[in-house]
C-alpha cells in the first residue's frame, strides 16, 4: 500500500483544459473550460499510482463563440443548470497511460488517456512545479451529449469523436 504524502494542486494560469471535435467533418472546432480544478496525491516524485482528481465546470465552456457556447451549456449537450461539473477520478497511472472513470450529465465511463510527464523544476519563487500533457478521445454520445444534425449534402454537423487535450501545470503543496 502507498503513503501518499506528496500533495499538488493545479496552476490554472499555466494549465489548459482543452477539446476539439470535427464540425460537417471538414473543420476541427476547439473549446476549453475557464474555470476547473485538480489535485494529485503521489507517494514519490514518479507519479505512479498516484491519485488523480479533476473537475471542470460545464458552464465555463468556451470556443470563442457566445451562441455556440450558450448551445453547449443547454439540455442538448451538457445541461449546465442541472449538471454544473464533469469529474475525474483516476483508478491507476503507470507514468504514460491514465485510466480513470469520467463522469459528464451523472453518466460515468472508464477512460484511458495518454500522458507525458514533462519532469519538475523549481520556479524563481521556490514553488515546485511538474507539468504534464494529457491525451486522450471519447464518444460524446456516452455521456448522452446526443444532439445531432445532418447538413443537406448528408454530412454529420458535430462528430461524436471528441479529442481532449489537457496542459496541466502542478504545484507541490507544503507540507500538512
Amino acid at each position: 500500500m502507498n503513503t501518499y504524502n506528496n500533495n499538488w494542486k493545479i496552476d490554472q494560469t499555466h494549465s489548459e483544459v482543452a477539446f476539439k471535435v470535427k464540425h460537417m467533418m471538414i473543420s476541427t472546432v476547439t473549446g476549453h473550460f475557464d474555470e476547473f480544478d485538480a489535485t494529485v496525491e503521489t507517494a514519490d516524485d514518479s507519479f505512479k499510482n498516484a491519485t488523480i482528481r479533476f473537475s471542470a465546470k460545464t458552464a465555463s465552456v468556451n470556443t470563442k463563440n457566445k451562441d455556440r457556447d450558450a448551445h453547449l451549456q443547454s439540455d442538448d449537450f451538457f445541461n449546465s443548470a442541472e449538471f454544473p461539473e464533469m469529474t475525474f477520478q483516476s483508478e491507476s497511472f503507470d507514468g504514460e497511460e491514465l485510466i480513470g472513470e469520467l463522469t459528464i450529465r451523472n453518466k460515468t465511463q472508464k477512460v484511458t488517456l495518454s500522458v507525458d510527464f514533462n519532469g519538475i523544476a523549481v520556479d524563481p519563487y521556490g514553488q515546485t512545479k511538474a507539468g504534464f500533457e494529457i491525451r486522450g478521445e471519447i464518444n460524446r454520445k456516452d455521456f448522452d451529449l446526443t444532439w445531432s444534425a445532418v447538413t443537406e449534402a448528408g454530412s454529420i454537423v458535430v462528430s461524436d469523436k471528441v479529442k481532449l487535450l489537457i496542459d496541466a501545470q502542478f504545484v507541490k503543496q507544503a507540507d500538512q
